[in-house]
C-alpha cells in the first residue's frame, strides 16, 4: 500500500505536469507569425513591443523605422496572397480596405484573418488597439498604453478649455478638396485641441474653395495623405493666393505631417493633438507644427 508521503508526491508531480501543460497551451495560444494588411495595424503591433512576432507588411508601413525592413507583400489595397501565405502566418491583420475576397482566400486555407475598422473618433481608436492588444495576449500593457494617451488628452483639453475657440479648415484631400467632418478622428483633433471645425455640419468632407472662402477660417492645417511634401506646400501657396480668409491674413496656413494626422494609434493621436492645439492657440506651449 502507498504512503501518504508518496501519494502526496505523486498528486505534486502531476499537478506541476498540468501546470506546464496548461502554460504550454496558453503560451501556444497567442500567435506568433504576423502579416500586416495596413500602416496603423503594423504601427500599433510595434507600439505593443511586439514588432519581432511580424514577419510582414506592406509597401506603405513605414513607421516606425524598423517596418521598413520586414518583407513586404503588396499595397494596402492590393496584396500578394502567394507572398502572405508563403510566410506562413498564424495572424493576419486586415483593415476596412481589404478586399472581402482576399479575407475569403486566405481563411481557405486555413489562415484566422482578423479584419479591423475603420475608426471614426480617438475612443475608437482605443478601443481597436485595445483589441489588438487582447489577440496578442498584451491585453495590459495595451491598456496602459490607452491610459497614458488619454490622459495626455485630458491635459490639452485643461489647457485650451478656457480659451476662445477658433474656427478651423483641417484639409486632408486636394483633389478633390476635403476635410475633416464631425464622424471622424480628425474631427476630435479640431474639437479637443479647442476649435471649432467649419466642415462640422456637412456628411461628407468633399467641399470646395468657396466653402472654405465663406467659412472664414481663423486657421487652415493641410495634412494631405500619401503625398510628396512638394504638393502640401502648393496647396499652401494655393490658399496664400486668396487674401480675404483669415487665417492667410494672419499667416495661419501651416503644413503637418499627414500621417500623424490620418493614421494615428493612441499615442501619436495625444502627441498629435499636442501640436494642433499649438497651432491654434499659440499661446500655450503644446507643440510645433512638423
Amino acid at each position: 500500500m502507498m504512503s501518504i508521503s508518496k501519494l502526496f508526491s505523486l498528486w505534486f508531480l502531476v499537478c506541476c505536469f498540468l501546470f506546464l501543460l496548461n502554460g504550454q497551451a496558453y503560451a501556444q495560444e497567442f500567435p506568433k507569425r504576423i502579416v500586416s494588411l495596413g500602416p496603423i495595424n503594423t504601427e500599433n503591433v510595434f507600439l505593443l513591443e511586439a514588432g519581432d512576432r511580424l514577419v510582414a507588411n506592406t509597401n506603405f508601413c513605414v513607421r516606425p523605422a524598423e517596418a521598413k525592413q520586414k518583407e513586404k507583400i503588396g499595397s494596402v489595397m492590393q496584396v500578394s496572397i502567394e507572398k502572405i501565405i508563403s510566410q506562413q502566418p498564424d495572424l493576419v491583420l486586415a483593415t476596412a480596405l481589404t478586399k472581402p475576397e482576399q479575407v475569403r482566400q486566405l481563411q481557405a486555407v486555413g489562415i484566422k484573418v482578423v479584419r479591423f475598422k475603420r475608426t471614426a473618433s480617438f475612443r475608437e481608436i482605443c478601443d481597436e488597439f485595445i483589441r489588438l492588444g487582447e489577440l496578442l495576449g498584451l491585453a495590459d500593457r495595451a491598456r496602459a498604453i490607452v491610459d497614458q494617451a488619454q490622459a495626455e488628452v485630458a491635459k490639452v483639453e485643461k489647457k485650451v478649455f478656457l480659451l476662445k475657440k477658433k474656427k478651423v479648415f483641417l484639409q486632408v484631400g486636394s483633389r478633390p478638396l476635403f476635410g475633416a467632418v464631425s464622424n471622424s478622428f480628425t474631427n476630435d483633433f479640431i474639437v479637443l485641441a479647442g476649435g471649432i471645425n467649419i466642415l462640422a455640419g456637412q456628411k461628407s468632407g468633399t467641399t470646395g474653395i468657396e466653402k472654405v472662402i465663406g467659412e472664414n477660417p481663423d486657421l487652415i492645417i493641410i495634412a494631405i495623405m500619401g503625398s510628396e511634401s512638394g504638393i502640401a506646400a502648393d496647396e499652401k501657396k494655393n490658399w496664400q493666393r486668396i487674401p480675404v480668409i483669415k487665417a492667410v491674413q494672419e499667416d495661419r496656413v501651416h503644413i503637418i505631417n499627414p500621417d500623424l494626422v490620418c493614421s494615428p494609434s493612441p499615442a501619436t493621436f495625444a502627441q498629435t493633438l499636442q501640436i494642433i492645439a499649438g497651432l491654434i492657440h499659440p499661446e500655450i506651449t503644446t507643440g510645433s507644427a512638423q
